[in-house]
């Protein structure tokens, strides 16, 4: 029996916010692309924890290292999601005593700059704060020829806004409830979502092996899909309420890829509320009927309205 009250149940370790730049050159034509990277690493750690021996700790130096030498090196490079599992395939198949790994890629929004109509071949614009996400883990505590995957990808900080197609009415009503039911109001969000990829069942998860996943799932694809379906459904609905917004979102998502077998939504609500512009002998569109002109953007508070949308199985 230990004289400690307590055990270490878990243990998990590794580089946070490695930040990276690639840029590819085909001829010409050059692509680049902007990372945020977090390696964390589990397996038989446990002595550096609770005996002060550090001969099991892959120096976290090594994981940023690792990251520069396979932003240089990696054939996956310009896919985030791809990037992340070979990353993530390395730290497994590399280190014997290292069992799971996590690797999360944050990438961000360079688009190419058009001149004349025409996208420049080597200039880009930082077009938003919109951020593309790819979460992978690797599992290889049944053996290195036994590894199983669970693949995350997403976007975040995807702010949009729509003055009209958007409602918001007969809601419950109780003793506490001031809001005014509107016909006609502003809808703006910060869009986060994020969505589960089945792998292909019939490939063994293997660095060898990672063009024909790429190839059969198309990672880069379904991110566009996603995206897309997203603004064109906030675009298009005939919103009677967020929530309603965001499941119409989600049916049409897992009906463009079928790889994704789950996606998540969260819409914060940015408010703007009309201004009262009556002392002035103006009208501002305050009634039933909406049709504001001058808003008030406001911070706080926020709805928040998230949703979890899974296919049938």
């Amino acid at each position: 029996m230990s004289e400690q009250p307590g055990f270490l149940s878990a243990a998990r370790y590794g580089k946070d916010l490695v930040k990276v730049c690639r840029v590819v050159r085909e001829d010409e034509k050059h692509h680049v692309v902007e990372y945020v990277v977090k390696v964390m690493l589990e397996g038989d750690i446990e002595t550096s924890y609770t005996k002060a021996d550090n001969a099991s700790v892959v120096a976290t130096d090594t994981m940023k290292n690792t990251v520069n030498v396979f932003a240089k090196t990696s054939r996956h490079v310009l896919d985030p999601t791809l990037f992340a599992l070979h990353l993530a395939l390395h730290f497994v198949t590399k280190y014997a005593h290292i069992h799971k790994a996590f690797i999360d890629v944050t990438s961000l929004r360079w688009s190419r700059i058009e001149v004349n109509g025409q996208p420049h071949k080597w200039s880009f614009v930082r077009d938003g704060d919109e951020k593309q996400t790819s979460e992978v883990a690797v599992d290889a505590t049944a053996g290195k020829d036994h590894l199983k995957a669970s693949v995350k990808a997403g976007l975040k900080d995807l702010l949009v806004l729509k003055t009209g197609g958007s409602a918001f009415e007969k809601f419950h009503r109780d003793e506490f409830t001031t809001l005014a039911e509107v016909k006609d109001r502003l809808f703006s969000t910060m869009v986060a979502l994020s969505y589960t990829v089945d792998l292909p069942p019939n490939v063994s998860l293997s660095i060898d092996n990672l063009p024909e996943i790429g190839k059969d799932i198309g990672f880069t694809k379904i991110a566009q899909l996603v995206r897309q379906n997203t603004l064109e459904v906030f675009a298009e609905d005939e919103s009677a309420s967020v929530q309603a917004t965001m499941y119409n979102t989600a049916q049409k998502v897992l009906s463009s890829c079928p790889a994704i077998s789950e996606i998540s939504y969260s819409y914060p609500n940015k408010h703007y509320i009309p201004v009262n512009l009556s002392a002035f002998g103006l009208e501002n569109g305050l009634g039933y009927e909406g049709g504001a002109e001058v808003f008030h953007p406001t911070a706080d508070p926020s709805g928040l309205i998230t949703a979890t949308v899974s296919r049938h199985r």
